[in-house]
């Protein structure tokens, strides 16, 4: 196999490599909840120091896909359909009064962006690039909760992502584009339109969605292995 020393593009840290190859797996079930993941492995399957790998559990356990047990390594962690219902109820809450906010204050440089956001997310599709996805789909939202003009909300709201942000990429490589682009369009004409009421309105419906293709992925076996 190769070393990831020699895929590493000059912007790249080993530790953000690793990120990117581990998080993949899990996002596409290579590696289930509940499997053990230990420094020494990936060091001898990459052919790398541990130190970049203790590093990138750190950041994959900040965002939800391990749970780092001492002396032990990490087990990929579970997805509890509480948690996941938990996590939209307060994400379509926050982010639509974010969303009814941001109308007063986007001016239309900002809405272009989110326009161009939405573009981002449809090429990234069609190279089947999940992590560019959902890069533009993060920014996209982000750029919304920057314009609502509540400090608190943006941390708050940011914090829930860095957690559930196995959410997000798992929802990226399963809802069809055409769901996540009709969606956004909706929300950014009614920003354009300056209609706080209907952006607060298609944010929850926004969330709604995620939360829909999760619980039916997680009914369908999204689980531990058995």
């Amino acid at each position: 196999m190769k070393s990831i020393s020699s895929v590493i593009s000059g912007h790249k840290t080993l530790r953000e490599k690793i990120v990117e190859v581990l998080r993949e797996a899990i996002i596409r079930q290579k590696i289930r909840p509940g499997e053990r993941i230990t420094e020494l492995e990936v060091a001898e399957r990459f052919g790398i120091s541990r130190t970049p790998i203790r590093e990138a559990f750190r950041q994959l356990e900040s965002e939800g896909f391990l749970t780092i047990i001492p002396r032990k390594g990490a087990i990929v962690s579970d997805i509890e359909e509480k948690d996941i219902r938990d996590f939209y109820e307060i994400k379509g809450i926050l982010e639509g009064y974010a969303a009814r906010r941001a109308v007063e204050r986007m001016s239309d440089k900002d809405i272009s962006r989110l326009e161009q956001f939405n573009a981002e997310i449809r090429d990234c599709a069609e190279r089947q690039d999940v992590s560019g996805m959902t890069k533009a789909h993060n920014a996209f939202h982000e750029l919304i909760l920057e314009s609502c003009g509540n400090r608190r909300i943006q941390q708050v709201v940011g914090g829930l992502v860095r957690q559930f942000l196995r959410f997000r990429f798992y929802v990226a490589s399963l809802v069809h584009v055409e769901d996540i682009m009709r969606e956004h369009e909706a929300i950014v004409k009614a920003i354009r339109e300056r209609d706080g009421v209907q952006a607060e309105a298609c944010m929850k419906i926004n969330a709604q969605l995620g939360l829909e293709v999760l619980l039916k992925e997680f009914a369908a076996g999204y689980s531990k292995p058995k």
